[in-house]
């Protein structure tokens, strides 16, 4: 808390009184997070190739927020808290923004496969892609085009 207070420059009663907790702190950073991939993915223009506006979603709205805001990757999508129930607290603003990504999804011809589903294994190569650029496990200059690369692989051969 106290790093918190030092880095936004108030004491760190000032950060308690607004938060309340750690806990509180870390719940707030995680609706934070969701909130902002949420309107991000929201903002992101519809073109009339559904495919690609999902795979440009990916590389520019879950990858950005992913190398911009690591701590907030972190919280709120892989739950990196010492108390990772604490994610319950935000997980009305996470469907919120599981919802832009469903819309997404939605408008990609899948050929009668489970929107659901579908937006999950998205997900899941968005958050494994995010991790592992995160680790400096991409080769440098390289990481949009990788990930463009693995998401258009994953789009294709979802809708064949």
């Amino acid at each position: 808390m106290r790093r918190v207070a030092d880095g936004v420059g108030v004491s760190t009663r000032a950060v308690y009184s607004v938060y309340g907790s750690k806990d509180g702190l870390l719940v707030a950073l995680g609706v934070r997070g969701f909130d902002m991939l949420g309107r991000r993915v929201a903002a992101r223009p519809r073109t009339d190739d559904p495919a690609a506006d999902l795979v440009e979603a990916g590389v520019m709205v879950f990858r950005r927020f992913a190398v911009e805001h690591p701590a907030l990757f972190q919280i709120a999508i892989q739950w990196a808290m010492p108390d990772p129930t604490l994610a319950r607290q935000f997980r009305d603003v996470g469907w919120e923004a599981w919802a832009e990504l469903v819309a997404l999804v939605e408008r990609v011809d899948l050929g009668g496969r489970d929107v659901q589903e579908v937006a999950r294994e998205f997900h899941a190569l968005c958050e494994g892609m995010a991790a592992i650029e995160l680790r400096g496990m991409l080769a440098a200059g390289e990481e949009e085009r990788i990930w463009r690369d693995a998401l258009g692989a994953l789009v294709a051969g979802l809708r064949r």
